[in-house]
């Protein structure tokens, strides 16, 4: 069948039966180098005259439904983050759907695992989702090294994947929608808050990372910004994604004693390196940490006593107190219980 815009723009125009460029699709509905009557609405029969005096009906196949892709780690570190944002994608496409869904037709959910495996396992599910399953769309990812894995693929297959995490910047791809905050967005804010009179006037910054590319990238962002104010880092140092071991780490930071911990770690190291603070009798009153990865949901996994007046830096945040927000977080706790909590990534 011919696209929409292909039969908008040539529909009863002269055809010269000797165009070679046009007759492997056309040659049965030519007659006498005249194009016959064509239909253009979607689902409408086609019908030409033909030579030979019979007719040839072509129905235009209507897809039953849309199918949208969710690519998420369901398993392993980032399990921690990411499966309440597959939660919350799956009741979007419900409310969609019983709200009559898109142009007439449902939404249906094709779910993939990424198992916390950037390298090996997000490729492969992308591709999947893109040249097997045939969605439309993808939603997915958290972490910028999940993302920029898979980024080769939805280039080469022409897919689109909307991004729901904030990032480090220097990246932009026509096939990648950025929803999240940047650098100067998100972290920079938080930054002069601290240099502030208010945020206590930081002097000595200690910079704590997962080894991947967005710590890396936001603490450099960081570093000029400290430059910039005439102050260096106290220190600057990446442990394994995922490593919950962080006795070291922590002695030092406690050697060190510097006024704020600028933590860029992700996914359930955090569960190690709050209760290792505590461990070791580190407070928030002595050595705050200001999170930039810890939101309302990995909150759920780590103890109170543990993180209390500890920090973060969100462009969202559970509490806002507005009607659009409290009527969100109201579908999201009916749908998913009342101890469960909205997020950044999930708003």
């Amino acid at each position: 069948m011919l696209a929409r815009d292909e039969l908008e723009n040539e529909t009863a125009m002269p055809v010269d039966p000797c165009h070679q460029r046009r007759v492997s699709r056309r040659s049965c509905l030519r007659q006498g180098g005249k194009l016959l009557a064509l239909a253009v609405a979607p689902g409408l029969v086609v019908a030409g005259s033909t030579g030979c005096g019979s007719k040839l009906r072509f129905a235009r196949e209507q897809p039953k439904a849309i199918q949208v892709g969710i690519l998420h780690s369901l398993t392993g570190t980032m399990a921690i983050s990411e499966t309440s944002l597959c939660d919350a994608e799956l009741m979007a496409i419900e409310e969609i759907n019983a709200a009559g869904g898109i142009l007439g037709l449902r939404i249906e959910p094709v779910v993939a695992d990424g198992r916390s495996r950037f390298v090996e396992v997000f490729p492969r599910q992308a591709r999947r989702l893109l040249a097997e399953e045939k969605v439309a769309v993808v939603f997915g990812c958290w972490t910028s090294a999940s993302r920029r894995a898979v980024l080769p693929v939805f280039e080469e297959l022409n897919g689109l994947l909307f991004y729901p995490v904030q990032y480090e910047g220097n990246e932009s791809s026509r096939n990648i929608v950025y929803t999240g905050a940047v650098p100067n967005q998100q972290i920079l804010p938080a930054i002069d808050w601290l240099l502030s009179e208010t945020g206590g006037k930081r002097q000595r910054f200690y910079l704590l990372g997962s080894d991947y590319v967005f710590p890396h990238t936001a603490n450099f962002v960081i570093r000029k910004h400290l430059q910039a104010h005439g102050l260096e880092p106290t220190f600057e140092r990446y442990v394994p994604l995922g490593d919950q071991n962080f006795q070291q780490v922590v002695a030092h930071i406690r050697e060190l004693g510097p006024d704020i911990v600028i933590s860029t770690i992700n996914g359930s190291s955090n569960l190690g390196l709050y209760a290792e603070l505590a461990k070791q009798g580190i407070t928030a009153a002595q050595i705050p940490v200001l999170a930039t990865s810890v939101g309302e949901d990995e909150l759920r996994s780590l103890s109170p006593d543990q993180v209390e007046g500890h920090l973060a830096a969100w462009t969202y945040f559970q509490s806002i107190d507005s009607p659009a927000n409290r009527e969100f977080v109201g579908r999201f706790k009916r749908e998913f219980g009342q101890d469960c909590v909205t997020d950044d990534p999930i708003e």
